[in-house]
């Protein structure tokens, strides 16, 4: 008779209860995301060419990583921490190749702050002509 009793109060005004539910995650949601940043730091790239091809285009430097997270830790990174590189090595005839960016990093420190990382661009597209490397 009793367990009824709680049975019968949980569903008494029941949609109004489920809207307030819902209107807390809402709310919720919103606060996380509010706080969350980015920041934009540039690091060195390094890039594997192939020995028998010549890169006819410019071939990148550096490349932008987005760190995204908690504007409270994300200055806290050392971009030190990142590395960037592509490798076009597997390259064996002359045209034009494209390479991911692979970001190098601690994944388990980043994973546990929820910290995410994004290269900018996220690959690169360079002309290789036939010729010996330099």
């Amino acid at each position: 008779m009793r367990a009824n009793k709680y049975l019968q109060n949980l569903l008494f005004n029941w949609p109004a209860k489920v809207l307030s539910l819902v209107f807390a995650l809402l709310v919720y949601a919103f606060i996380q995301y509010s706080t969350l940043d980015t920041r934009v730091v540039t690091i060195p790239l390094s890039v594997e060419l192939p020995e028998h091809l010549v890169a006819e285009s410019l071939v990148p430097q550096k490349v932008e990583v987005q760190i995204k997270g908690n504007e409270d830790i994300i200055y806290l990174v050392d971009p030190g921490a990142i590395a960037a590189t592509i490798d076009f090595a597997d390259v064996v005839q002359a045209g034009i190749a494209s390479r991911s960016v692979i970001l190098i990093y601690d994944e388990r420190v980043f994973d546990s702050a929820q910290i995410s990382l994004l290269a900018k661009p996220s690959q690169y597209r360079i002309l290789f002509a036939e010729g010996q490397a330099l």
